[in-house]
């Protein structure tokens, strides 16, 4: 039993992103359609592109390496970068196990703590979640009434949504809330997270509140808008690779972005399925007619999921061949 649900929890995502890219693309030769782009696109403005989606992954490890420091933790700026491109590409093949994965990477070639590093992880999640929400809310108010198209378009409605809800689905709603809090506080004992680990847990602690012991807090702000700046770059700069595009604003590439950044958050590998749908969708909205909408989605989404690949293997490499564990260091003197 325990074996499917891991199988399951692995192939479900997987299942979804197939779903949703079928349905976006049945009937289209994906690799004509693909080769097709390739051929057809601004090169130059693509390589641009991918340039901008290094630096937020450079500006993450050293942030993440400024909330470490507090703690008496001091990884090296190399480490930590083969650990982010190693972390971003594992979660293309499981989606989600980024954040733990580089904490147990980072303990294993640093010797960081785990329960700390996590810690840090989660506080760096929210700040990037306060500052995605700012953008979000940023862009959908300069483009309101593109935003209530997109809408109307996907059928959302929230007063839709919410009457229909009997008061039968508002408790059963509220009860799967409270089983899904206590599954949650169920696995927490399961992994004897409680009974074996207070110091880890207190690390953890530490790890989240790290970011009010930092010598420089404005550079750490700096580093986190960095980050959202350099995403947006890296997905505004793209749209000058294509003709059909390069003439939309940057007020409508920010909606659209951010629009992407929230279909990103459903798990499927590096959000493909719901990414695709979502920019295909707004670039619709914006003029673009839907087979160069699709053909967007499809090239840019491909293009910048091998980035992350091929940053993963160089990671894993690095870290493999040059970065040796703590362990063997201390043996190797």
């Amino acid at each position: 039993m325990k074996k499917f649900l891991y199988f399951l929890k692995i192939l479900a995502p997987f299942a979804l992103m197939a779903g949703i890219l079928w349905w976006m693309y049945r009937g289209t030769d994906l690799k004509h359609l693909f080769v097709e782009g390739c051929a057809t696109l601004n090169w130059w403005w693509m390589s641009l592109s991918l340039l901008f989606g290094i630096v937020p992954l450079v500006f993450r490890s050293l942030r993440w390496r400024m909330a470490l420091q507090p703690l008496g933790e001091h990884p090296t700026v190399r480490t930590t970068n083969d650990v982010i491109y190693v972390s971003y590409a594992a979660s293309l093949v499981i989606p989600r196990v980024g954040e733990v994965a580089r904490c147990g990477m980072l303990k294993r070639f640093a010797g960081v703590s785990f329960s700390k590093s996590l810690g840090t992880v989660v506080s760096e999640r929210m700040v990037d979640s306060a500052l995605m929400l700012l953008l979000a809310v940023i862009s959908f108010l300069c483009q309101l009434p593109q935003f209530l198209v997109f809408m109307r378009t996907t059928g959302f409605n929230v007063h839709t949504v919410a009457g229909r809800f009997t008061a039968t689905g508002w408790w059963v709603t509220i009860l799967c809330a409270i089983i899904g809090l206590g599954f949650a506080v169920y696995i927490l004992f399961r992994l004897r997270l409680l009974k074996q680990t207070r110091v880890k847990l207190q690390g953890f602690w530490d790890g989240m509140v790290s970011l009010r012991q930092l010598r420089r807090p404005w550079l750490y702000i700096f580093y986190s808008v960095g980050i959202w700046i350099g995403y947006f770059l890296h997905f505004y700069i793209a749209f000058f690779a294509f003709s059909f595009t390069a003439d939309i604003g940057i007020l409508p590439a920010l909606l659209i972005f951010c629009v992407g950044t929230f279909a990103v958050l459903v798990p499927t590998p590096n959000g493909a399925g719901p990414w695709h749908f979502a920019v295909k969708t707004m670039l619709i909205l914006y003029g673009v007619a839907e087979a160069p909408a699709i053909l967007f989605a499809l090239v840019v989404h491909t293009i910048q999921t091998l980035l992350i690949a091929v940053l993963g293997v160089v990671g894993w490499a690095d870290l493999l061949w040059w970065v040796s564990p703590p362990q063997q260091k201390a043996e190797g003197q």
